[in-house]
């Protein structure tokens, strides 16, 4: 005779079984040792005082360098007719007899004018850049004259035996001028030519019955570059004596 085996017999057994087996044992309790706070310096703020004050010492002592000022020579111009070229015989004090002075940028050279010139168009003195052979400046003269014509006459006779400047003028995008006075009340004309090749700046007056006209020129490139220097030789001209 079989015998018949009841389920639910069996999972209570194995359920008493298991629970007698897996009972967790108890741990001892540890001591809670006290936290005892350390006590560190502020080395964030010490540091960054020290430096704060190592570089402020550091730029009151400091000097910058300074930016390298624009140097220039002073020119002296006689005007001296074509017959009295180099000189009265080759003894005279420029700078006793100087007619005009102007201003000459350092590292600029003179090209010699010849006495041809200076008897057909009235050149007296030029200067240029040797780096940039056509930024240059002149001063023409033209004897019998005791004072101005309207600005627009002048202008043009100067044109007339000067081929450069018919070219600047002919091609021109702009021409101004003005009048202009200095301490002694003389009478000054200024000119400014521009076009997209080249740049002029141009001083006219009237002295001792001669008239004197400075010219300043440089290519539109250059003039973008250098016009500080090329506007303070302008400005420099002046005639004394």
């Amino acid at each position: 005779m079989a015998t018949i085996f009841s389920p639910s017999a069996l999972f209570t057994a194995t359920t008493v079984t298991a629970t007698a087996t897996t009972s967790t044992p108890t741990k001892p309790h540890l001591p809670i040792r006290p936290t005892t706070k350390i006590q560190l310096p502020n080395i964030t703020t010490t540091a960054l005082t020290a430096t704060a004050l190592a570089a402020a010492t550091i730029i009151s002592t400091t000097t910058l360098p300074a930016l390298a000022a624009e140097s220039y020579a002073t020119y002296y111009g006689t005007a001296a007719s074509a017959a009295n070229y180099g000189g009265y015989g080759g003894n005279s004090d420029k700078k006793a007899s100087a007619e005009y002075i102007y201003d000459i940028p350092e590292g600029w050279k003179e090209r010699l004018v010849s006495k041809v010139e200076k008897g057909t168009n009235g050149t007296d003195s030029e200067f240029y850049n040797p780096k940039k052979r056509t930024e240059k400046e002149y001063l023409t003269f033209l004897g019998g004259l005791r004072q101005l014509a309207p600005k627009e006459v002048v202008l043009n006779n100067l044109a007339l035996s000067d081929v450069n400047l018919q070219d600047l003028i002919a091609g021109a995008d702009s021409v101004s001028s003005e009048e202009t006075k200095d301490e002694k009340g003389q009478v000054y004309y200024v000119y400014e030519i521009d076009s997209a090749s080249a740049h002029s700046l141009i001083s006219v007056t009237c002295a001792k019955n001669k008239l004197y006209a400075h010219f300043v020129m440089a290519p539109a490139a250059e003039w973008k570059k250098d016009q500080d220097t090329l506007k303070h030789i302008h400005e420099s001209f002046k005639t004394v004596g």
